[in-house]
């Protein structure tokens, strides 16, 4: 039988059962009753239950200190079911300055440090109330506040502390719970008080106007708050954000230098840390200017020290501290507390009127409370009074009566005093029977009766009640107020970095190859070696060469239409005889794409443009600053223009740097040419794939295309595929319009005809043309040993390819980078 008893206690449930019970039932404990703070007293549990172990076991602000070992066995053993470290780890930070706007917790000892430091073992320090925290138990043993029988039933505990202040907003508050988190700021006691009583007087005030009191959170550690508009979403709704920054000054010292002195950093960052940092960016140099980082803090203040090179910027490097370091930070205001043991995202207006709620029940039930122990006290006095006018005749009662029980009951019947006022009359003492004695009594009678009735005003009249809650909270404020310590800016400010502060300007060789290697080499390095010394794969041929500064960028196109940005301090510094770094370890490139053409810029410019010739025939003219480097910069290219199909390609690009008139000229791989105004192609966005340039036979394409200004003159060099070189002068064409066939350029053969393999725009500057064929041979053409000729002449051959091999590539002796 005991066997089919125990059977039957087995029940037979669903693991998603069991888990969604049990788990429902964790989750509402640890948001209830651990990691929430009540919206009334701005404490969680395990804070209420330091305190009220700290005001039972007398350890207040007013006696000695104690040991904090003791403090956390009381709390452990009385209130709170969980281990030490826990305790101790919450009575610690109620204690430290740098989180609590006002202390709850006065401690001797290590209490940790603004740097991480941990606190010393709880054996080692001691503790009391601080005098803040006595405002927030004042009163509880009037029975202001419902008590709860603790975890094991052998005593009582406070479901929340009376609270003479809005403590939720004057600390704040942080911590996880099962899906929930909160984290609200602590604020300027005074600012929340002056609020609070505004909202006793006009309860329908609107947020604006208690942010006229409340400027904001106001953190232990100070700073500079930014972004009024994310603050006022925050205390409208719950959910805001602001940003933090710290409070520095620029001063100047000997030598041309200067320092930058950080005297309040952003609240919760770790001191220790963000000095690591700021010296970690000395030392690996990622800008230039810093000579020393110091922190200098000592016991009358926090005190950074970042001390600048001789002429160094020190706002610039204020500015790069603040966006890549904890000088400035996010913070992100999530205002949820426990409302009538339910979790709820509270507005600022919500948080102080359920403060009043609590308050104005606290102060009713002290009132209730005391005005039940001022009509017993009245009773009792008046029961002495008369006992002292009928004294002789009440003595003679008393000692004819053979004990106390039997006293009490024979005045009670001859005299008619109540059993409360019969207790009173035999145990009062003979010294209390003088004259003096009577005179206090009916003194005590005449202030009960005028206490009761002040007390019943109090419970009856709404007025009345109102304004000693006010002054209550103006004694509040007379005793703890203080002045703001965190300044508060309306908008936030953008911070840019200007490039000078980052990189050390210098002048440099950069050269770049149609394969995809960049490089950067100190000046030096190149003038001790020949030009022609350029470290190179042999079948590479170098696109741009030039002297710039490390303060310059690059704009670099692909022939599949992107773009890559790459600021001249960020490319490899490597040897003027070495191959250099190829582009492919930073940024992945396509199969067959190569780097057709490099141009620099310091700024860009909406007013310059860039115009792009494709394969297939079209053409676009786009400004200089749709190409700003993107976020994603150092890793992935970004679009210069659309390619319509696969087999389309970016044969060139044109930089546009003002606005004269312009012609364009293109020439098709069947021999055709086509002239017509830069204004026909209209200007658009970088994504966008342009419009049609020319109309094209079938099995015809693009193969190149140049833009000239139209007052210059201008001649082009043609090279075909059998190595015929051929001179023209491109004003002997008619301008016509976009999109047209245009005229040949080259005698249509029948047998083996010439295809167009280049064209080279002649400029002033004197320059040879190398040419490479598929055989390595090499053969330099100087383009003034030819004359121009007309449309129907196919040039003059500079090789046999049948001997030297077809022409593959060029380029030109003094690269100049804008041809």
């Amino acid at each position: 039988m005991a066997g089919d008893q125990e059977t039957s206690k087995i029940q037979e449930l669903t693991l998603e059962d069991v888990m969604g019970d049990r788990f429902g039932r964790y989750s509402k404990y640890i948001i209830q009753e651990r990691a929430l703070p009540d919206l009334r007293d701005g404490l969680k549990p395990v804070q209420r239950r330091i305190l009220y172990a700290m005001h039972q076991d007398k350890n207040t602000y007013d006696k000695a200190y104690r040991k904090s070992a003791k403090t956390v066995g009381n709390v452990i053993g009385n209130y709170h079911p969980h281990g030490d470290t826990s305790v101790y780890d919450a009575m610690v930070r109620l204690s430290q300055p740098w989180k609590m706007r006002h202390p709850l917790v006065d401690m001797h000892g290590n209490k940790g440090s603004m740097d991480g430091d941990p606190p010393a073992a709880m054996r080692y320090t001691e503790a009391r109330l601080s005098k803040i925290a006595s405002d927030l138990l004042a009163d509880i043993d009037k029975e202001t506040v419902d008590h709860v029988l603790n975890f094991d039933d052998t005593t009582e505990e406070p479901t929340v502390l009376p609270a003479r202040f809005p403590n939720l907003l004057v600390n704040g508050a942080s911590g996880i719970s099962a899906g929930y988190a909160t984290d609200i700021p602590p604020h300027n006691l005074s600012e929340v008080i002056d609020a609070t009583i505004h909202l006793i007087n006009h309860p329908n005030a609107r947020l604006e106007t208690l942010m006229d009191y409340i400027q904001g959170p106001d953190f232990p550690t100070g700073g500079i708050i930014q972004g009024k508009s994310g603050l006022k979403k925050a205390y409208q709704t719950g959910k805001g954000k602001i940003i933090i920054r710290a409070k520095a000054d620029i001063e100047a010292i000997r030598g041309g230098k200067s320092q930058i002195v950080i005297s309040q950093i952003p609240y919760e960052v770790n001191k220790a840390r963000l000095v690591q940092k700021i010296d970690d960016i000395r030392i690996n140099k990622k800008i230039d200017g810093i000579a020393d980082v110091r922190d200098e803090s000592d016991r009358s203040g926090l005190r950074i020290v970042v001390e600048t090179k001789k002429d160094g910027d020190g706002e610039g490097i204020l500015t790069y501290l603040l966006k890549n370091t904890d000088l400035q930070v996010t913070y992100n205001l999530n205002m949820v507390a426990i409302d009538k043991k339910r979790p709820q995202q509270v507005s600022l207006k919500q948080i102080l009127s359920s403060y009043l709620d609590h308050k104005r029940t606290v102060v009713q039930n002290r009132t209730r409370y005391l005005l039940a122990k001022a009509k017993d006290r009245q009773h009792i006095v008046q029961g002495l009074i008369k006992a002292i006018s009928i004294l002789d005749d009440l003595i003679q009662t008393i000692r004819a009566s053979e004990n106390k029980a039997n006293a009490k009951e024979n005045i009670i019947q001859a005299y008619g005093f109540s059993q409360d006022q019969a207790e009173a009359i035999v145990s009062l003492q003979l010294y209390r029977l003088t004259n003096t004695d009577i005179k206090d009594l009916q003194a005590e009678a005449k202030d009960l009766a005028q206490a009761i009735l002040t007390y019943q005003d109090l419970l009856t009249n709404k007025a009345s009640l109102d304004a000693l809650m006010k002054e209550e909270l103006k004694e509040v404020k007379q005793a703890y107020g203080e002045d703001r310590l965190t300044q508060v800016q309306d908008k936030i400010e953008k911070l840019e970095i200007e490039t000078q502060v980052l990189v050390s300007e210098e002048d440099v060789m950069v050269t770049v190859t149609q394969g995809g290697y960049l490089k950067r080499t100190s000046i030096r390095s190149y003038k001790a070696s020949q030009v022609e010394e350029l470290g190179r794969r042999e079948d590479d041929l170098v696109i741009f060469m030039q002297e710039l500064s490390t303060l310059d960028q690059l704009l670099i196109f692909t022939s599949k239409g992107n773009v890559v940005n790459r600021p001249v301090h960020e490319l490899p510094d490597i040897k003027w005889k070495d191959i250099g770094e190829h582009l492919s370890r930073t940024i992945p490139l396509g199969e067959d794409e190569e780097l057709i053409k490099v141009y620099p810029y310091r700024e860009l410019d909406a007013g310059k443009r860039y115009v792009f010739i494709t394969r297939d025939g079209y053409i676009k003219q786009s400004p200089e600053t749709e190409f700003e480097p993107k976020r994603t910069y150092k890793s992935r290219a970004s679009t210069a223009i659309k390619l319509k199909s696969d087999q389309d390609r970016l044969q060139a690009v044109y930089y546009i740097p003002d606005q004269e008139d312009y012609d364009v000229f293109l020439a098709s791989y069947k021999g055709y040419g086509l002239k017509y105004g830069l204004e026909e192609v209209s200007e658009v966005g970088a994504q966008a794939a342009g419009v049609k340039s020319m109309n094209l036979k079938e099995g015809d394409h693009v193969q190149d295309g140049l833009v000239f200004k139209r007052k210059q003159f201008q001649e082009a060099l043609f090279i075909t595929q059998r190595a015929s070189v051929k001179k023209m002068a491109l004003h002997d064409f008619d301008r016509t319009s976009r999109a047209k066939r245009g005229l040949q350029i080259l005698r249509e053969l029948k047998r083996n005809p010439h295809r167009i393999q280049f064209m080279i725009g002649i400029s002033q500057n004197k320059f040879l043309v190398n040419l490479l064929t598929d055989t390595k041979k090499l053969v330099q053409i100087n383009p003034d040993d030819y004359t121009v000729s007309n449309r129907h002449n196919n040039g003059s051959f500079v090789l046999d390819t049948s001997r030297d091999g077809k022409p593959v590539s060029y380029y030109l002796s003094d690269n100049d980078s804008h041809l």
